[in-house]
C-alpha cells in the first residue's frame, strides 16, 4: 500500500504500520538474537513444565538454543517428567518451563485443582472464571528476559479453552487422533474468516491489503511451527506419515482448526521474537483475537466433535520411541 508523502493522517500511519506486521514477523535481527541468547535454566535443574493445560514437575536434562529456523529460534530445553516413562521426554521452549518456588507450585495446584472441578462436571462457566482469574494473578514474567520482551495477551474465548483441554485429552490420555486431512483446513478457516470480514466490515472501511498480509503471516508461522512446537508426541508419527504422503502439500492444506488453535496459545512466545513496536502488536492483537472470536461462533462447523481411535499398531510404534 502507498502511503501519501505529505502529512500523511494518523490513521493512514497506523494503517502504515499495520501493513509490515506480518514481515516483521519473520525477521529477527542478528543483534537482537545476540543479545538475548540467554539460557536461564540450567542442566539438572528443578522446574515445572506446562503440557497440555496442566503443569507437572520436571527436570532439565539438556539444554540449547535452535537458530536452524529463524521463525522458531530460541531457547529450548530437554525435559524429563518426574515419574514419567522416557518416551515422554521432550524438546520444549522456554516458555513452557517455570521456576520451582513456592508461588508457582500453587499455582500448579490450583489449576490441578481447577481441572479435576471440570472433570467432576461442575460448570463450565466456573470452571473457565477460575481459570481466567488464574491467570490473571499468574505473575509468569518476572524474570528480566521476559520483561525486555514485547508484550501480547491473546484473550481465548472460554468456549475455546475447554475445547484446548478436550483436545489434550483426546489425544495425550484417550490416544485418539484428529483424521487427517481436515475437511475444513488451516487455509479454509483463514478462507471463511476473510469472507467474513468482508461481508462484516464492506470493502469500503475494511483493509484488504492489511487483512491480506496478516493471514498470510499466520499461515508461515503455521507451517513454521506445526512440526516442531503444535504436535503431542502420540501425533509425531501420524505427522511422519501424512507428510510422506503428501510430499507437496503445506501444513495448512492438512491440519484445521484443532492445531490452529494451539498455534494461537503459542503466539505470545513467538512474537516476543521479533522486532515489532507496541503499534504494531496491538494491530495484530486484535486481529488474533478477532479470529479467535469467529472460530468460536463456527466451532461446530470447524472441529472435530469425534476423534478417531489409533489402531493398536500405532499405538505400540508411538510407546516405543
Amino acid at each position: 500500500m502507498i502511503m501519501p508523502q505529505t502529512e500523511p493522517t494518523q490513521e493512514q500511519q497506523s494503517q502504515q504500520q499495520a501493513v509490515e506486521v506480518s514481515k516483521s514477523q519473520q525477521e529477527t535481527p542478528k543483534e537482537q538474537q545476540e543479545e538475548t541468547k540467554e539460557l536461564i535454566f540450567e542442566i539438572n535443574e528443578k522446574v515445572l513444565c506446562y503440557h497440555g493445560p496442566l503443569i507437572y514437575e520436571a527436570k532439565v536434562m539438556d539444554r540449547n538454543w535452535m537458530n536452524e529456523d529463524p521463525e522458531l529460534q530460541g531457547p529450548y530445553y530437554f525435559v524429563h517428567y518426574k515419574g514419567w516413562k522416557r518416551t515422554w521426554d521432550e524438546w520444549v521452549p522456554e516458555t513452557r518451563l517455570l521456576r520451582w518456588c513456592d508461588e508457582n507450585i500453587k499455582m500448579q495446584l490450583r489449576l490441578r485443582d481447577l481441572y479435576r472441578m471440570k472433570q467432576s462436571g461442575k460448570s463450565q462457566n466456573t470452571y473457565t472464571e477460575e481459570l481466567g482469574k488464574r491467570r490473571r494473578d499468574a505473575k509468569l514474567e518476572k524474570e528480566e528476559d521476559y520483561l525486555r520482551k514485547p508484550e501480547i495477551k491473546i484473550d481465548i474465548p472460554d468456549a475455546l479453552k475447554g475445547q484446548l483441554v478436550d483436545d489434550w485429552e483426546n489425544v495425550t490420555k484417550n490416544q485418539q487422533l484428529v483424521t487427517l486431512p481436515r475437511e475444513i483446513t488451516v487455509n479454509g478457516v483463514l478462507d471463511r474468516y476473510k469472507v467474513y470480514k468482508k461481508e462484516k466490515k464492506g470493502s469500503r472501511e475494511l483493509n484488504e491489503e492489511l487483512l491480506e498480509e496478516v493471514l498470510h503471516g499466520i499461515r508461515i508461522y503455521f507451517n513454521k511451527a506445526l512440526g516442531t512446537m503444535l504436535l503431542y508426541r502420540f501425533e509425531r508419527h501420524q505427522y511422519a506419515e501424512i507428510i510422506r504422503q503428501n510430499p507437496k502439500a503445506e501444513p495448512v492444506d492438512i491440519y484445521g482448526a484443532e492445531h490452529l488453535l494451539r498455534l494461537f496459545v503459542q503466539m505470545p512466545s513467538l512474537i516476543a521474537h521479533t522486532t515489532m513496536d507496541t503499534d504494531a502488536v496491538q494491530v495484530l492483537t486484535d486481529y488474533l483475537t478477532d479470529i479467535l472470536r469467529f472460530m468460536q461462533k463456527q466451532q461446530k462447523q470447524l472441529f472435530q466433535a469425534e476423534y478417531e481411535n489409533a489402531v493398536p499398531g500405532y499405538v505400540a510404534l508411538s510407546e516405543s520411541t
